[in-house]
């Protein structure tokens, strides 16, 4: 492979501690001119301090120390214009414990760790955020509750009862969004597949949400068809995208449930889920922001983990999710998820 192709700049320097090679990155880092740190020393070449002023090569001492070094440790240091590099190094020996005859020194900015690192401090923030709400609630009723029992009535004491209750689950729910998230952050999500009807999963979570009141009316397009998958991860991406569309997007317009035959342009059939709400719409360069961790629109939002964990179920299927525009305004969530048939079916 090219090191000059290498994304983080690299120097080579021989038993002598003088630079054999760079690539262009690093050349781009210390702004020096094509083939100007060739026959440098290593200490010049890369003159790097800590915050105390101590030197990288002085502090790290890459051709003396302990003779069972074969690399130094990834740590921050920085350049004489102030910058913050990520450095590491190679230590190859003529044999093992013998002379170091080859330092390869490896150099990254550390603006992309620095980025990263806020976005876990700003997670954390989030997080505590949300577990504090409910938590507040739950140990402020239960405190009153044990200090002051005998002052309130039958009915108050229930009322309260039932709005810890309501924290707990709350809360429950967030812990498991939160145990979701990361698990499609880490790619574990798994799914425990059968065959499954999406027109019954959907019908039964439009039950659920009529609040025993007349369950909205599914359109149901096609022969209905198996598909395999997770039926309790497919009833969560039903119970999202419905409940939202009833909270955020002034209640539902249409629900249909498409069945695709094994010719469809979809990839071979599957079947389609379409939430059509009554709302706005969403802005076209909202749509994919939706998917976000933690995004949130409108007043009474939840975790903002929903979407994010839709979309994660449904590309676990090898599904995909859309954003579009409704007939005669509000906004179209589609979903499609492929048949996905075991091949042990098939044969």
């Amino acid at each position: 492979m090219d090191l000059d192709d290498f994304p983080d700049g690299v120097v080579i320097a021989g038993a002598d501690g003088i630079v054999e090679y760079v690539n262009g990155r690093i050349e781009k880092m210390a702004r020096a001119a094509p083939g100007e740190m060739l026959g440098m020393h290593l200490s010049d070449a890369m003159p790097f301090d800590d915050l105390n002023g101590n030197s990288w090569y002085d502090s790290t001492r890459p051709y003396d120390g302990l003779n069972i070094r074969n690399r130094l440790s990834e740590q921050s240091w920085y350049s004489p214009r102030g910058s913050e590099y990520l450095v590491t190094a190679r230590l190859v020996r003529d044999r093992p414990g013998g002379t170091v005859v080859k330092v390869i020194a490896s150099v990254r900015n550390a603006k992309v760790r620095n980025q990263r690192d806020r976005e876990r401090s700003d997670l954390v923030a989030t997080v505590a955020h949300e577990l504090r709400s409910p938590l507040t609630g739950i140990k402020g009723f239960t405190a009153t509750l044990l200090s002051k029992w005998d002052r309130f009535s039958e009915e108050q004491r229930q009322f309260m009862l039932e709005t810890v209750d309501s924290d707990a689950d709350r809360l429950s729910r967030l812990i498991t969004e939160l145990l979701d998230a990361a698990r499609i952050d880490a790619g574990r999500l798994t799914l425990r597949r059968g065959p499954v009807k999406l027109d019954e999963v959907v019908r039964g979570v439009l039950r659920s949400a009529s609040a025993g009141g007349e369950p909205f009316e599914l359109t149901t397009v096609g022969e209905p068809h198996l598909v395999w998958g997770d039926a309790d991860r497919m009833t969560q991406v039903a119970t999202n995208l419905i409940e939202n569309a009833m909270r955020h997007g002034h209640g539902l317009k249409k629900v249909v449930v498409e069945h695709l035959g094994e010719d469809a342009a979809a990839g071979g059939g599957g079947a389609v889920l379409e939430i059509h709400d009554q709302g706005p719409g969403i802005p076209e360069e909202m749509r994919q922001r939706v998917f976000s961790r933690f995004w949130r629109s409108g007043p009474g939002a939840g975790s903002g983990l929903g979407m994010y964990i839709v979309r994660g179920i449904v590309e676990e299927h090898g599904g995909r999710i859309e954003i579009g525009d409704a007939d005669g305004g509000g906004a179209c969530i589609r979903v499609w998820v492929p048949v996905n048939e075991p091949d042990a079916l098939t044969d």
